[in-house]
This record gives structure tokens, sequence and C-alpha cells, in this order.
């Protein structure tokens, strides 16, 4: 058994890659601003997340499956259902207002370019501040293992 399966080290170490992936996408954006017909492009905050808790619930019915032994003959849990559609994961309201945020996306300068430069920063930003976030928990959960250890408090 991985000595990481049931902490959030994989998560985080997902989360991590996200906003990698994410970053160099945003950085892309601004090195392209003046690049006429540059459209921007994203990678979707929302759908990362909806999958990193489908995985987070696989991973806690696979962790409560091994404690019971009550695990599949081939040892993999039934993963229980398909992914939620948008439909069913957003109320109306919240629905018309990502309609209205990604129509504001879709407008062009005069040079056929869509690129925000606030905008992309204050992703950019924001995507800086999840990459941090993960980091201070990886450090925070390798301290803990780095306690047990060590058999200090």
């Amino acid at each position: 058994m991985d000595i990481f399966s049931s902490t959030t080290v994989p998560i985080v170490e997902q989360v991590l890659n996200f906003s990698q992936a994410r970053h160099a996408v945003l950085a892309s954006n601004v090195a392209n601003m003046d690049v006429p017909g540059y459209e921007t492009r994203d990678l979707s905050v929302n759908e990362f997340q909806e999958r990193l808790a489908e995985l987070i619930d696989v991973r806690d019915r696979q962790l409560a499956s091994r404690a019971s032994d009550s695990a599949s003959p081939d040892g993999l849990p039934s993963l229980g259902g398909l992914p939620r559609s948008e439909s069913e994961v957003f109320d109306p309201r919240e629905r018309a207002m990502r309609r209205v945020k990604d129509s504001m996306q879709s407008i062009m300068r005069h040079d056929g370019n869509n690129v925000p430069l606030e905008a992309q920063v204050l992703e950019l930003s924001k995507n800086q501040s999840m990459h941090n976030m993960a980091i201070a928990i990886l450090n925070h959960q390798f301290r803990l293992l780095n306690v047990a250890i060590s058999e200090r408090v």
C-alpha cells in the first residue's frame, strides 16, 4: 500500500499540476496580447474541481472498501454513477451568470484580439494563490510526516 494514498498528498499534487499548466496558458495569453486575431485560452477551474471531487470520492470509496475488506473480487470499487451534468450542478441563476461571464470573454478589439490584460492578470493572481495554498498544504503534510517518523512533537 502506498504511504501517501490515504493522505491529501496525491490530491494536492493534482492541484499543483493543474495550477502549473494553467499558469502556462494564462502567461501565453499575456504574451500574445498584441497578436492580431489571438483568442484567449484557459483551463476550466470549475471542470477541474468537479473532476478532483470525483477523484476524492473514488479514493474515499477505495479506502473504505480496503478498511472493511469488502472490495470486489478484482479489488476495484464500484464507481457508482456518471459525472453530473452542468444542469444538475448549477441553479438557473448561476447558469445565467456563467453565460454572461462567457459572453464577456468573447469581446474582441479592432484587431480581432480578445485578450483583456486586466482579466488575465486577475486570473494569474488567483491561480498563483491556488498554487501557493497547495504548496502550503503539502509542506504541512510533509512536516507532519517528519514528526511521525522522528517521533517528536
